[in-house]
């Protein structure tokens, strides 16, 4: 569900955030499929997939900057 996207979303931003790189990049490929899944079911319209998919891309890059 939509909490479960949520804590996994929070736990995207504590591995950045303790710079666990390998583990929030594999959060945030999983969490981008489930996103997609969610999209392609017409749970979540494309934009709103697009932009959380934005979101985590973005939450991401702050590992290398």
């Amino acid at each position: 569900g939509e909490w479960k996207k949520r804590q996994l979303f929070r736990r995207l931003e504590a591995q950045v955030a303790d710079g666990q790189t390998d583990e929030a990049a594999r959060t945030a490929t999983f969490l981008t499929s489930r996103i997609d899944k969610a999209a392609a079911k017409g749970v979540l319209h494309k934009n709103n997939a697009a932009h959380k998919k934005g979101r985590v891309a973005h939450t991401l890059a702050r590992l290398s900057a």
